[in-house]
């Protein structure tokens, strides 16, 4: 008998006892595949914790290459007939599948609460944005155009849009569920066969989604493979796998793009960001401070690639902003994430939360003013879990740590600026280049700046908010791609020319 793996999360520590599971976690912990569900090959499993408590979650297996070499076999064999589906069929089974995670939403987002840490009422909005993406991909079946080229009378030419056969995705512990199940949507509408590899941190709502759609969906159309590395890596390099979809960091990006070189697939990678608010003097300090607190996505943490966590503060507007940022920032409050009332939740793993703290101890030594947090929670009841207080620096210079590389935690760093020039220098000199938020009352400077940062997704008086249609993507190494948008549906095709020669052979 193989003996579990410790979650990376927990390496040391035995998982607390916490009695029976709760009931609406999901019941199947193996490998979903081929219609079924199948013990690892390898007999690997993982305990899994909450990260909020410390307490054991149960058990669930881990994938390993023969393992995803079968479940790609399976979905190489379903892609011959699910791409010949009508389009409008496949549109149908998916809003079905969005029927169904509506109807379970609240507990697919208590899955998330306690399996990933972030709190239920933001998870309910992502089961929600889940449901409402697989909709909108359903609705653009149609528009999977190619397009006619006039040459003349004697031949007609013409374009055709494909699905591209097996896509793999893996996907990060911040979103589970909703990545799960959102990122399924276009390349299933498209006519492929997916494979998702969840987070090895918190794979129990995709396990949970593939067991209410079971049956759904032809055998073989739609996998869930739990897994860590060697299974990412084994479904980025398999030479069956048409297409490799990443949402993660950098790091993450880099190691699938070299995976999938040998083979030349395209590839779809959202990955890290150290993205900037730019506040200019004219900006209301209220509606500032108010966006720059919303920005940095304390609720979870500051666990997002989108989170701005640079906040650049003209100095005619700083101290009042500042002021304004330290009284919002008490209603974040890290809590128990199962509880509605919760406002904040718990970071993934331990060693996130040690690279937090590291984070803090250095911007401290490196001279920043520490205007609120930086250390945990004091209240006995959060004792096992991995909190931090929501933590805000002012007075950042761009030489420091925290003003260059991702966190991925609850830490904001606060510039102050009165060069446009320099600042637009330090907003830029960052590798990342995801999002960026823009606040002033000057629609020439609005339109100016927009232009002059390097940012895939630009808000102007708005922050975080993403619409369903518009292209959100990165710059420079945030990614490569666009999604939620027809441009995503169109990347899981590939576009063939046919030529028709309608010259009558001459007579003889």
């Amino acid at each position: 008998m193989s003996q579990p793996i410790v979650a990376d999360r927990r390496e040391t520590d035995a998982p607390a006892a916490a009695g029976p599971l709760p009931a609406f976690l999901p019941q199947n912990r193996q490998l979903h595949f081929n219609g079924g569900w199948h013990a690892p090959a390898e007999g690997r499993l993982l305990e899994l914790v909450n990260p909020a408590s410390g307490a054991s979650l149960g058990q669930v297996a881990q994938a390993g290459p023969g393992d995803v070499d079968a479940a790609v076999k399976a979905a190489k064999l379903a892609y011959r007939s699910w791409r010949n589906v009508a389009p409008t069929e496949r549109a149908k089974i998916l809003r079905r599948i969005a029927e169904i995670v509506r109807a379970n939403a609240r507990e697919l987002a208590l899955i998330d609460a306690v399996d990933g840490g972030n709190p239920v009422h933001e998870m309910l909005g992502d089961v929600a944005n889940a449901a409402a993406q697989l909709d909108f991909f359903a609705g653009l079946v149609t528009e999977m155009k190619g397009h006619s080229v006039p040459l003349g009378r004697d031949s007609v030419n013409f374009s055709v849009r494909e699905p591209r056969g097996v896509i793999g995705r893996i996907i990060p512990f911040n979103h589970p569920f909703m990545f799960c199940a959102a990122k399924s949507a276009a390349p299933l509408a498209a006519g492929n066969t997916v494979i998702v590899k969840p987070p090895d941190q918190a794979p129990l709502s995709s396990l949970r989604f593939a067991e209410l759609i079971d049956g759904l969906l032809p055998p073989g159309v739609f996998s869930v493979l739990p897994g860590g590395r060697d299974a990412g890596a084994a479904l980025a390099s398999h030479p069956d796998v048409a297409m490799i979809s990443l949402i993660g960091s950098v790091q993450a990006g880099r190691a699938v793009m070299k995976a999938g070189a040998d083979t030349i697939k395209p590839v779809l990678l959202e990955l890290g960001g150290k993205n900037a608010l730019v506040a200019l003097a004219d900006a209301d300090p209220d509606e500032v401070a108010a966006a720059v607190v919303a920005g940095m996505n304390f609720t979870w943490c500051g666990q997002s690639c989108g989170s701005t966590s640079r906040a650049f503060l003209h100095e005619a507007i700083h101290d009042a902003v500042v002021e304004r940022i330290a009284e919002r920032v008490k209603h974040f409050r890290p809590g128990d994430p199962s509880d509605p009332a919760t406002t904040m939740g718990a970071i993934i793993s331990p060693q996130q939360l040690d690279k937090v703290m590291g984070f803090i101890a250095d911007t401290r030594a490196e001279g920043a003013r520490l205007l609120c947090g930086g250390g945990r929670p004091q209240d006995p009841a959060l004792a096992g879990g991995n909190f931090v207080e929501p933590t805000v620096f002012t007075e950042v210079t761009p030489a420091m740590r925290l003003a260059r590389e991702e966190v991925f935690g609850p830490v904001l760093a606060v510039f102050r600026w009165t060069d446009e020039a320099g600042m637009l220098e330090t907003v830029n000199s960052v590798e990342y280049g995801l999002t960026c938020s823009i606040w002033t009352n000057d629609v020439r400077d609005a339109h100016r700046l927009a232009a002059d940062v390097q940012a895939g997704f630009v808000w102007i008086n708005e922050v975080s908010r993403h619409f369903l249609g518009t292209p959100f993507g990165g710059y420079k190494q945030s990614g490569l791609g666009r999604e939620e948008c027809l441009e995503e549906l169109l990347s899981y095709t590939q576009e063939k020319h046919i030529h028709v020669n309608l010259k009558r052979p001459a007579r003889t």
